[in-house]
């Protein structure tokens, strides 16, 4: 068999998101009151929750790594979003807010490193300034701190900035280190008494057990909060009939700096039809810059680097999706799917970056971060992708299908959120 089908044919065996058969008397059978597949920040986050509304109940993450965080909770940016891109109305504005604050407290009383940087948001030409405007009246909206400042004011705060006359300063935007962040609330959950059942992976539904990698688990309840495989979950108890997961490659590129030569972050107004913000500036927890990220359409959900994840499931849906996205998308997938390709181009990333910052030359920025794949719900039916939480459920499961972007700083009021809907929806028995 050539190297390459090998390389292809083990990966897909390792993937335990592909169905088997296997003999369930051979694995064991356990119980637990919640089950919550998926042990990023928002499954930890809501199996906390759970415990602490019902610490007579208990409460199981199943995860299928070796490890919780690392997929999107551990491969993100780290930043801390203020909450002002967002429209008042939308559940992001409102998690987003609260979960700067509730997650800067925590990593406080953790003492986990966090830098209050802080965000410029600068306008590139004079074209920018009505959006700029609209992220003025949105951050008033959502009761977040923001100043208009102009151009000096601006250059007091990071002196290498460009900007068109004006900017917007967040001064509650702060970076931390996501690793650290999630095995801090992992080891919280088990002091909490949470179980942790680690490299365990969802099979499916059997009735109403579930068969995993290693047991055969008999909930009362189960949260479904896979992030990249909610959908796929979901689709076992009934739920996510319209919607499917678009996968998305970012990467960031580092700089040969030794620190320090950014103060804070720097972003572009962004175009607010689109979900991404911009190639930007990120001065991370231990005070390095990073430029980034790409949004690049993936082929399959863990398309990290080389075949590693690779499911032909995915690459057959997937692809399929994208194509019809080319042709009809109301989004412009067609425009913003080459524009994202481009970014590949370390020079082509570099000089985006440029616009926003003085000094910056392709020769000092030459280190490919690792890869992170943002998990992004399309609706099939509309052909629109979906740019807030998206939940579904009943009074047997709750399903977390869109855990959008910054899902990392909404992690801890979101997870309030979900346990609210199983609240109304259910009782354990």
């Amino acid at each position: 068999m050539p190297v390459f089908v090998q390389s292809i044919t083990a990966a897909y065996d390792a993937n335990p998101f592909v169905n088997r058969s296997f003999p369930v008397s051979a694995i064991r059978m356990t119980t637990t009151d919640y089950l919550v597949v998926g042990g990023g920040i928002v499954g930890i986050s809501i199996a906390r929750e759970l415990r602490r509304r019902n610490p007579e109940r208990s409460v199981t993450v199943l995860e299928k790594e070796r490890a919780c965080g690392l997929h999107a909770s551990g491969r993100n940016s780290g930043v801390l979003h203020a909450g002002f891109y967002y429209t008042a109305d939308s559940l992001k504005a409102k998690f987003t807010r609260d979960g700067n604050r509730a997650l800067a407290e925590y990593c406080q009383a953790r003492r986990l490193p966090l830098n209050r940087c802080g965000k410029l948001v600068v306008a590139r030409t004079a074209a920018d300034h009505p959006q700029m405007d609209e992220l003025l009246r949105r951050g008033a909206a959502n009761g977040v701190e923001l100043a208009s400042i102009d151009e000096a004011e601006a250059r007091r705060i990071e002196p290498r900035v460009k900007t068109c006359e004006r900017a917007i300063w967040s001064p509650t935007t702060a970076t931390a280190d996501p690793g650290a962040v999630v095995e801090a609330m992992r080891q919280d959950a088990e002091r909490e008494g949470i179980v942790f059942a680690i490299a365990d992976g969802f099979h499916r539904r059997r009735g109403g057990d579930v068969e995993s990698a290693r047991s055969v688990w008999r909930p009362g309840y189960v949260v479904n909060a896979a992030g990249l495989h909610a959908d796929r979950i979901a689709k076992h108890y009934g739920f996510s009939e319209r919607y499917r997961i678009l996968p998305f490659k970012g990467l960031y590129l580092y700089g040969d700096d030794a620190g320090g030569s950014f103060r804070t972050n720097i972003y572009p107004v962004p175009d607010l039809r689109n979900p991404f913000l911009g190639v930007h500036f990120t001065v991370t927890v231990d005070g390095h810059a990073k430029i980034g990220p790409t949004a690049i359409p993936a082929f399959w959900r863990e398309q990290y680097a080389g075949v590693a994840g690779f499911d032909p499931r995915d690459l057959v849906e997937i692809v399929g999706l994208q194509s019809r996205l080319m042709v009809s998308a109301g989004f412009e997938f067609r425009r913003l799917a080459v524009e994202e390709l481009r970014k590949y181009r370390r020079r082509h990333l570099v000089a985006l970056a440029g616009e926003l910052a003085s000094g910056v030359e392709p020769q000092h920025w030459r280190q490919w971060g690792r890869a992170g794949i943002r998990a992004q719900l399309l609706d099939v039916h509309t052909r629109k992708l979906e740019m807030d939480f998206v939940i579904e459920g009943d009074d047997r499961s709750m399903h977390v299908l869109n855990a959008v972007s910054p899902g990392w700083t909404c992690s801890i009021p979101f997870a309030s959120y979900v346990v609210d809907a199983i609240d109304r929806g259910r009782t354990v028995a």
